[in-house]
């Protein structure tokens, strides 16, 4: 596709506009550095008209969170027949749904941490789980609206059942495993490299993903290379079970003291922007921006 149109996606609606917006920038300079025209596209309710009057080769999905994570943008791309990048629709909703992607997982036989849905009102007002636990958004990114409830607290978070709370009603408990925060990036069902995640505080959270010192990248990662294969193979596994396309990436918990390793979640639409795990696991790789792009953007389909 070198020298054709692409519509990148960028912004949206959701709790992670402002990432998207970074990566669509991030993105954008990069196709155009691979030649590549770029038409940056923010999305709002306009998207199918503004679409449909672009009339691009393909569409560069950047979107972060719901909408454009979910499977939603890719059903209007699969009804506009407009090639697009990532994970297809079945594969992105599952993958944005934290609950039942962890029933593929399970059936998959991968590791993951007990945990099970309910109120987020009924979670504020009494532990639903004994501590510790953490109390999360089941459709969301970025680690926005997660609490961890440290074993011994009296009282579960009462953020949950404020009115401002605009993250679903419906939220995952899920066992706290301790330990170190450990990511693995998956480009076309091969592993990318394993990284360790050192946040300055607490943990890996929205502050830590995005705020420039948030947190310590560590790759390839420090662990025994059995360890280290280990989570290579999980990723993949859980790209395969969820049926993801192109890029995604798998977070993990590894508690080195009992020596469990637990899957967290994967991620179809993971972040691009200066700070993203993503490029710096594929620059360590030896692939470049531009060539992490081209080759995402020349995977563009329908049916995926």
């Amino acid at each position: 596709m070198t020298g054709r149109n692409i519509a990148l996606l960028t912004g949206g609606i959701s709790a992670e506009r402002e990432p998207s917006l970074a990566s669509g920038r991030v993105c954008a300079e990069a196709l155009k550095e691979a030649d590549y025209r770029v038409r940056v596209i923010d999305a709002g309710p306009d998207l199918a008209e503004t679409l449909r009057e672009e009339k691009a080769d393909a569409v560069f999905n950047a979107l972060h969170g719901v909408w454009g994570e979910d499977g939603v943008v890719q059903g209007l791309l699969e009804w506009l027949r407009i090639p697009y990048t990532h994970s297809g629709v079945l594969a992105s909703a599952l993958a944005m749904n934290k609950e039942k992607a962890k029933t593929f997982f399970r059936a998959a036989g991968l590791p993951v941490a007990e945990s099970f849905t309910a109120s987020r009102r009924e979670a504020a007002r009494k532990h639903l789980m004994t501590p510790p636990y953490v109390a999360k958004p089941i459709g969301q990114g970025s680690s926005v609206g997660v609490y961890i409830v440290a074993q011994g607290r009296n009282d579960p978070p009462r953020a949950l059942e404020s009115e401002e709370w605009d993250y679903g009603e419906e939220i995952m408990l899920e066992r706290y495993v301790p330990g170190q925060e450990i990511t693995c990036a998956v480009l076309d069902g091969e592993s990318l490299g394993v990284m360790e995640l050192i946040p300055a505080k607490g943990f890996y959270d929205y502050s830590a993903k995005y705020d420039e010192g948030g947190a310590r990248h560590v790759v390839p990662a420090a662990l025994d290379s059995g360890l280290y294969h280990e989570i290579e193979d999980i990723a993949c596994l859980a790209h395969k079970a969820l049926g993801c396309r192109s890029i995604t990436r798998a977070d993990f918990r590894y508690d080195g003291e009992t020596k469990r390793l637990v899957l967290l979640e994967i991620n179809t639409q993971p972040g691009m922007t200066e700070l993203s795990l993503v490029p710096e696991l594929a620059s360590h790789a030896g692939m470049t921006m531009p060539e992490l792009t081209r080759w995402i953007v020349e995977d563009a389909s329908c049916s995926r």
